[in-house]
């Protein structure tokens, strides 16, 4: 059974200290949660650019960088799913990279991808696969495989009826790049979910779950503007997703609804989110 998980960039806020950490990450294994998936840039001092643009984005990350994480997750039992890093990191720095995982005893290190890319641009994203290719070959030298993560600008037309997704699903190696799948992003592009997952296969090493609806109660607009929700109070089609992911045999289903919590607080989000987790992963 895929390992149930919660994305880093959902608890920032809760795990301001050591004891606040603790504390949070009680609850994520009382309401059944079994790991948790690492972010690089949140682990230590980051640079101020990352921290503007996820408040902007309206994702708060908190001041977890300051906590010993290698300590918290040996002594709380968390399993670590995954490490998100840059693809900048992975190529200059590919051993420090490798040691980093290693100490958090997973084999998965993920490429969250790339700021301010121009994903319609067919050269760049070939080059793109190349590199990803490249880093990819780099961390299986160590014993590690690299999963791409998809945001909605992956979706962006390469030529007419292609993606920049489908190009890098066509140009990775199978044996260097895979994909940690997150539903959440093409679902806001418009996309068609479920052929693209049964299309990845085995492919799909690891799933990102999320839900999309409007939180809008009484009399309202004809449009309503729909954003992250909790699983299974949203729209999306979750449990053939989950079905679709288990077949493909990932590995982790990681949750991450990354803002407007129910009652603004991460911690009642995720909680509203284990009653689905727990039926259906």
């Amino acid at each position: 059974m895929p390992v149930k998980a919660i994305q880093m960039i959902q608890l920032g806020t809760v795990m301001g200290s050591e004891k606040q950490a603790r504390e949070t990450i009680r609850l994520m294994k009382e309401a059944g949660y079994e790991g948790i998936e690492i972010n690089g840039f949140m682990i230590r001092k980051m640079p101020p650019i990352v921290r503007v643009l996820t408040t902007l984005a309206g994702m708060p990350i908190g001041k977890t960088a300051k906590l010993d994480w290698n300590r918290l997750i040996r002594e709380t039992g968390l399993k670590v799913v995954s490490v998100h890093e840059d693809l900048g990191t992975i190529l200059r720095t590919p051993e420090e990279v490798i040691r980093e995982a290693e100490s958090f005893g997973t084999n998965y290190v993920v490429i969250t991808g790339m700021h301010r890319f121009d994903y319609s641009d067919k050269e760049a994203v070939l080059d793109l696969a190349e590199r990803l290719n490249r880093a990819g070959k780099l961390m299986k030298e160590g014993g590690i495989s690299l999963l791409y993560h998809n945001h909605n600008c992956e979706f962006r037309k390469v030529s007419p009826g292609i993606t920049a997704y489908d190009l890098l699903m066509e140009k990775t190696d199978p044996n260097y790049a895979n994909f940690e799948f997150d539903s959440y992003w093409p679902a806001e592009a418009g996309v068609d979910i479920i052929p693209l997952m049964k299309r990845l296969g085995t492919r799909m090493k690891l799933y990102h779950i999320n839900d999309r609806g409007t939180r809008v109660s009484g009399p309202a607009g004809q449009i309503l503007k729909s954003d992250s929700m909790e699983l299974g109070y949203g729209n999306m089609n979750l449990p053939e997703m989950v079905r679709i992911a288990k077949e493909n045999g990932v590995d982790a289903v990681v949750l991450e609804s990354h803002k407007n919590w129910a009652d603004k607080s991460p911690v009642k989000s995720f909680q509203l989110s284990a009653e689905f987790m727990n039926r259906y992963v």
